[in-house]
């Protein structure tokens, strides 16, 4: 069973919104940087926003001032607000999480089975 589950992906219009979710449903110690990641046809994956424990941000620049990373400690999870949506956005959306699982161990990273968004008319 994958830990990691993310939902909130769809088929929306160029200037559209939509809102991802991620919850981290595993066994855990601490649980440290999370973020979401994209991958494109026939692209890489890249960074898209990631959020740190104590809530500090960091986003890639072709969605600065367009997409909102959040997050919720209590529920283990991260939200991805993305606004104004561009075609140039559609890609399956990951969602990573650095989770250390016992005390004394290292960290692992994990990764969510992705979720589509397709921006078109």
């Amino acid at each position: 069973q994958v830990p990691l589950q993310e939902s909130g992906g769809g088929s929306v219009q160029p200037g559209d919104s939509l809102q991802l979710a991620c919850v981290y449903s595993g066994s855990y110690i601490s649980i440290g940087g999370m973020g979401w990641y994209r991958q494109a046809p026939g692209k890489q994956r890249e960074p898209v926003a990631i959020i740190t424990r104590d809530g500090t941000t960091t986003y890639a620049d072709s969605v600065k001032g367009r997409f909102t990373i959040s997050r919720d400690n209590s529920k283990n999870a991260i939200y991805l607000q993305m606004n104004n949506l561009l075609p140039e956005d559609t890609a399956v959306y990951y969602c990573n999480a650095n989770v250390r699982r016992g005390k004394g161990w290292g960290t692992t990273d994990y990764w969510g089975l992705g979720t589509q968004v397709t921006v078109s008319w």
